[in-house]
């Protein structure tokens, strides 16, 4: 197949996109708010609530992550190996996330079953529809350049999901449930569900599968496990994401308290003032409900605000970054292009273990410099994992996306977890007091140490893995040209 023939059109990786921005209402929604969703609102207990949510984690990552993947490296149908899968969980997709975030009264036992079972099945059909979505990425073309630009449209379609679900979540609950927040999830959720019912089924008909197993390669499952043991870019890549993942849930659930019990709500009152967010969150309110809607429910307290609007600074800069991505993957490579701009990103996370209490406007501009950097690395990261998966057939003759890209998911999920659990074990070592409205000195330190330092030490340690991954950038150039010509050759002999 000539490298022109596997060029993809805008329409194309829009519609591949749109795949993205479906899951990622459901996904940015469950680790972000399912917690709170089942003690605040479905009123389960905390440690009910927890085990649930932990024991279905480990049940995705280690039991339905790598079977999909293996099912779906087997699949054969008119429309491919992995475009079928998106087709089918579509609407199962919609419906399971509706049912996950309903609240029907049925005792509190049933409720405990009702949250295990729909919780369960979704997880299950999310693994069963972004797996296939994810290993799509890798045969839609064979073209670097091609692959470096479908992952830039793919996150920002994911930046636009995390700021929907981060900044305008719950004020959507409160105004669509007009106060009420069980029915307010209920109807954020109804859209939810259909707006990615109707974006999977774009993703669908707008893509094609373009990289094609030769119809005589092995599949046995042995045989994949052989290959991936083998295969040091595939290790290298599992650790990264495992460490890259970890501080971004480091990161990600100690930074709340870096703004409510480190930063002087003071200084946070006088920076919301100064940069005309009360005004602009005022003239909302006024024009909603001049035209006889809800108000626009925002938290008033300044820490809550602030922190809502450092999420948002920090995502519209990684879009921007996402966008200068591409140009920089096809000059240098992307090894070389992901190890710099983590780097550079780390260097202002870690200053904010330097900033005084009333040194805002600093925080929130190293938050910006940090997120417009990390944006850079976002697609390649995927798109990595999609050349691991051309470096194994180039090596071996045969050709394992799925496996290869549900080791990373179950990556992804291990980080997570380690993540979140570092959160919960840096506030008890340093003597937390859970709802204490002032904190002790060293929990205020490990708080800032956990927001800087800690989770810093991941990133670094993952740069320095980029040592051992050898595909660069004329790695890259030889593995697509070598392929290139053996694909080419075998449909020529097949016609």
């Amino acid at each position: 197949m000539s490298n022109a023939s596997q060029v993809l059109s805008v329409r194309e990786k829009i519609g591949y996109s749109l795949g993205d921005l479906a899951a990622n209402l459901i996904f940015q929604t469950l680790i972000t708010y399912l917690a709170f969703f089942y003690t605040d609102v479905y009123a389960l207990p905390a440690a009910t609530a927890a085990t649930i949510i932990f024991v279905v984690g480990l049940l995705g990552a280690f039991v339905f992550t790598p079977m999909i993947g293996l099912l779906a490296d087997r699949t054969r149908t008119r429309w491919g190996k992995f475009r079928p899968w998106i087709l089918w969980t579509a609407v199962p997709f919609g419906a399971l996330a509706l049912l996950a975030f309903s609240t029907p009264e049925l005792g509190e036992r049933g409720k405990v079953v009702y949250a295990l079972v729909t919780y369960t099945l979704l997880v299950l059909v999310y693994g069963a529809n972004n797996l296939p979505y994810a290993a799509l990425s890798g045969v839609l073309t064979g073209n670097m350049a091609q692959r470096n630009s479908l992952s830039a449209y793919r996150f920002v379609a994911v930046m636009i999901a995390q700021f929907v679900i981060q900044v305008l979540l719950l004020p959507l609950v409160l105004i669509l449930g007009d106060g009420d927040r069980v029915r307010g999830f209920e109807s954020v959720m109804t859209l939810f569900a259909i707006v990615g019912t109707v974006f999977f089924l774009i993703t669908f008909a707008t893509t094609r599968e373009r990289i094609v197993p030769t119809p005589a390669q092995s599949s046995g499952v042995r045989q994949d496990l052989v290959d991936l043991a083998r295969n040091r870019p595939w290790q290298v890549m599992l650790l990264l994401t495992i460490l890259v993942f970890v501080a971004l849930a480091l990161k990600g659930g100690m930074t709340i308290y870096y703004f409510q019990y480190y930063l002087d709500p003071t200084a946070l009152a006088g920076f919301l003032e100064r940069t005309g967010f009360e005004r602009a969150i005022d003239g909302l309110n006024a024009l909603l409900t001049g035209a006889g809607m809800a108000g626009f429910l925002w938290p008033e307290d300044a820490p809550t605000s602030a922190f809502s609007l450092f999420n948002a600074g920090g995502i519209i800069c990684m879009i921007l970054g996402i966008g200068l991505s591409r140009p920089l993957a096809n000059r240098f490579g992307k090894r070389n292009v992901f190890g710099g701009a983590l780097t550079v990103s780390t260097l202002f996370l870690l200053a904010f273990y330097l900033y005084p209490p009333d040194a805002i406007g600093l925080v929130f501009g190293s938050q910006i410099l940090h997120g417009f950097f990390y944006g850079i690395t976002i697609p390649l990261l995927w798109a990595m994992i999609a050349d691991v998966a051309d470096w194994s057939e180039w090596k071996n003759d045969r050709r394992a996306t799925a496996i290869i890209f549900s080791a990373m998911l179950c990556g992804l999920k291990v980080g997570l977890s380690i993540g979140g659990a570092l959160v919960a074990a840096v506030l008890a070592r340093y003597g937390y007091e859970a709802g204490a409205s002032v904190q002790p000195a060293a929990a205020i330190d490990g708080i800032r140490l956990a927001v800087s330092v800690y989770c810093s030490l991941p990133f670094l340690a993952g740069v320095a893995l980029l040592f051992f991954y050898e595909i660069d950038k004329p790695m890259e150039t030889r593995i697509e040209h070598e392929l290139g010509t053996r694909r080419a050759r075998a449909a020529g002999a097949a016609a």
